[in-house]
């Protein structure tokens, strides 16, 4: 697997009911620059998306934002990063996105981020790339989501080395960590992966 030196976010253009969503945002942001990475996001100065990027670049990382000419005054796009691209779809944002990063990470988010995570895992499933997909689990936010895919392993619907492909943590340090640690699955794949 090639290294990693950038991360894509999908997380919420809301902030949610609790301080420790945007609490561990940033958290995650300084733990990108710590780890000189850089983010690569859906370009929005609101909600967990602007908390994230908003400490990155605080704290001199560099951020990309990704966004569909539909979602610019919507989402209100954030003019002041390190780059910014204008696209055309959100089928455009995810495949420019899944293109500028190393691995995905999941914080709290609504349905636009739960979209966006399980192409990009589906897509390591399938073998379309080797790149780590991670959950961010803050206060237990995903608890019933990851409950869901044990039960549908359980079921016979997923492998267990396919589950088990998902990293997850509560701490944003230790989510990074797992990140650069991960190996992907040995299991051969329905599809021939183009990478090394």
């Amino acid at each position: 697997m090639k290294s990693i030196t950038s991360l894509a976010i999908f997380c919420g253009s809301h902030s949610g009911n609790l301080s420790t969503y945007t609490q561990n945002a940033e958290t995650m942001g300084k733990a990108f620059v710590d780890a000189s990475v850089t983010l690569v996001y859906g370009g929005a100065k609101v909600g967990l998306m602007g908390a994230i990027s908003e400490k990155v670049l605080q704290d001199s990382g560099k951020v990309i934002g990704v966004i569909p000419k539909s979602l610019v005054d919507v989402e209100l796009a954030h003019e002041g990063l390190t780059e910014l691209h204008v696209v055309d779809s959100m089928h455009e944002r995810k495949a420019l996105i899944a293109q500028l990063s190393d691995g995905f990470i999941m914080m709290p988010g609504g349905s636009g981020s739960l979209d966006e995570f399980f192409e990009m895992y589906t897509w390591g499933q399938l073998g379309y790339h080797e790149k780590p997909c991670c959950i961010l689990n803050v206060d237990g936010y995903y608890d019933h989501l990851l409950a869901f895919l044990d039960h549908a392993t359980e079921q016979g619907f997923m492998r267990e080395s396919h589950r088990a492909m998902i990293l997850v943590d509560s701490c944003p340090e230790k989510l990074m960590k797992k990140i650069f640690a991960y190996t992907p699955p040995a299991d051969k794949k329905w599809i021939k992966t183009t990478e090394s």
